[in-house]
């Protein structure tokens, strides 16, 4: 029995794109499909914390989608929120997601790497992750980190197995090894 694929909606966090010149989202949902997922659902969201929060909760409550992936919003900007918006949803954060980005991002963009605050956390059971808004950027967290680990993450998050064996506890007496 072959497994679903996962189903991603995404976003782009945006005060002045559109649909229809929203590169960065378009690249990013035919990414996610050249990986293997489902991209349920692409909408443009202005960058305002409430709007961001509320288009989580909508795609969440739906049952549409097990992640959710973000573009835009992630810099260091006076507009750039999209980090604060979604801190108050994240139940656990995934703090190796931004860690490994810019560990990347530095090889392919040096110094200015550490200026990227993409993230990831598990909101209301979805897999959340906010990536930049460049198409770069984007291309180089799908096929680097998105792209391999998702299925996995979704699994954990959802409660639905991926948990490490047990490890035989020591007879009463023995001595445990560190």
């Amino acid at each position: 029995m072959s497994r679903s694929p996962v189903r991603v909606a995404t976003l782009t966090l945006s005060d002045t794109r559109t649909l229809d010149d929203d590169e960065g989202g378009q690249l990013l949902g035919e990414l996610l499909k050249r990986a293997g997922f489902a991209v349920t659902s692409h909408a443009v969201v202005r960058e305002e914390p409430e709007l961001l929060r509320a288009a989580i909760v909508q795609i969440a409550d739906a049952g549409s989608a097990d992640a959710v992936v973000t573009t835009g919003g992630t810099g260091i900007a006076p507009r750039d929120r999209t980090l604060e918006a979604l801190a108050p949803l994240f139940e656990k954060t995934l703090d190796g997601f931004g860690e490994a980005f810019r560990r990347l991002s530095w090889d392919a963009i040096g110094p200015n790497a550490i200026l990227s605050r993409a993230a990831a956390g598990v909101a209301r059971g979805l897999v959340v992750i906010a990536l930049p808004g460049s198409p770069k950027a984007v291309e180089l967290a799908v096929t680097q980190i998105i792209g391999p680990v998702l299925v996995h993450a979704v699994t954990l998050a959802s409660g639905k197995g991926g948990h490490h064996p047990r490890h035989p506890q020591p007879e009463q007496g023995e001595e445990q090894r560190g």
